[in-house]
């Protein structure tokens, strides 16, 4: 790699929350999806883990899977208690057969969970009574519980972001920057937004490989409201960490870029946050975005095409100025 001393200007970051062992990263640091790229150990693994706060952030396929999977596995627990117990106690003919009088059994248990009761069984005699009042307390506490987790699913702000899959090194007024672009993609509207990136670059150092972390300057790091597309451009000048950079330098630099964006939502009257990261696998060298939105067939309003979100075009790059570091 070149020699690049204009970034040494520039003071490094300490305060990022990962360290300077490069040696001991997994890959990157943040994933694509925002979370961040660790796993932990060293305690038990229902001490390390919140069930709520999985829950709260899972997929909605994943969610509605888990409360399916819930619902299904207390069933055949209560159902197996009253089969143990004697199905005739719930008025099951004993002539039944076995799969009959446990599906029976079964059909029991999720109208005593739900507290339904159609009233064509009952529970007989204490030990089937006092499994149906145990179930129905169950199904009381687990259905306030699934309620609340919907509400939270549902009322919990989010930004509802679109980042870009790729980030582009384009030509910009003279020299070039760094270039990514987002943009909304629910009916939300979001205000006073704020972009920071920050780098991360792999540097030699004393023999070893070590990560410096750079808080990049951005030709905009605010906007007052984002109802179409925002270009967050990074202007790759003298005081830039990636100035003299080439294709062949960001490649094995290994460098990370990590986007984060906060905003106001109006709906949710909260601030809201969303990050992203991209690694040097995700750097298109050498291109530019194509506009992503126009005016609408009447022109009566404007029409943004979100699925243009990393539409982009080749584009030459001006040199680097041969005197800019002096």
């Amino acid at each position: 790699m070149a020699e690049h001393q204009p970034r040494q200007r520039l003071r490094d970051l300490n305060n990022t929350g990962f360290g300077a062992n490069s040696n001991v990263e997994g890959g990157r640091l943040i994933n694509s999806d925002g979370s961040t790229n660790l796993r932990k150990r060293g305690i038990p693994f229902w001490e390390r883990v919140s069930i709520y706060h999985t829950l709260l952030r899972m997929k909605n396929t994943h969610f509605i899977l888990c409360i399916v999977l819930f619902y299904t596995c207390i069933n055949i627990i209560f159902a197996c208690l009253y089969f143990f117990i004697g199905v005739d106690n719930l008025g099951v003919p004993p002539e039944a057969s076995l799969s009959w009088q446990f599906m029976e059994a079964f059909f029991f248990s999720s109208q005593t969970l739900t507290t339904v009761g159609y009233g064509h069984m009952a529970p007989q005699g204490m030990a089937a009574n006092l499994v149906a009042s145990t179930e129905s307390l169950m199904g009381i506490l687990s259905f306030a519980l699934v309620t609340g987790l919907i509400y939270g699913r549902f009322a919990r702000p989010r930004a509802y972001l679109l980042f870009s899959p790729n980030i582009l090194v384009a030509p910009f007024r003279d020299g070039r920057a760094l270039m990514l672009r987002i943009a909304t993609y629910k009916n939300n509207h979001l205000t006073d937004v704020e972009a920071m990136m920050t780098l991360a670059l792999h540097e030699e150092e004393n023999g070893k490989t070590v990560t410096r972390f750079y808080q990049l300057k951005l030709e905009y790091a605010k906007v007052n409201s984002l109802a179409l597309s925002w270009t967050i451009v990074h202007p790759i000048d003298a005081e830039s960490p990636l100035y003299n950079f080439t294709q062949e330098d960001i490649a094995s630099s290994k460098m990370e870029v990590i986007a984060n964006i906060n905003a106001f939502d109006d709906h949710f009257s909260n601030i809201v946050q969303q990050r992203t990261s991209y690694t040097y696998k995700q750097v298109i060298y050498g291109a530019k975005f194509l506009p992503m939105f126009e005016r609408g067939v009447k022109g009566e309003y404007t029409l943004l095409e979100l699925n243009k979100i990393n539409a982009h075009e080749p584009a030459k790059l001006p040199e680097y100025a041969a005197n800019a570091a002096n």
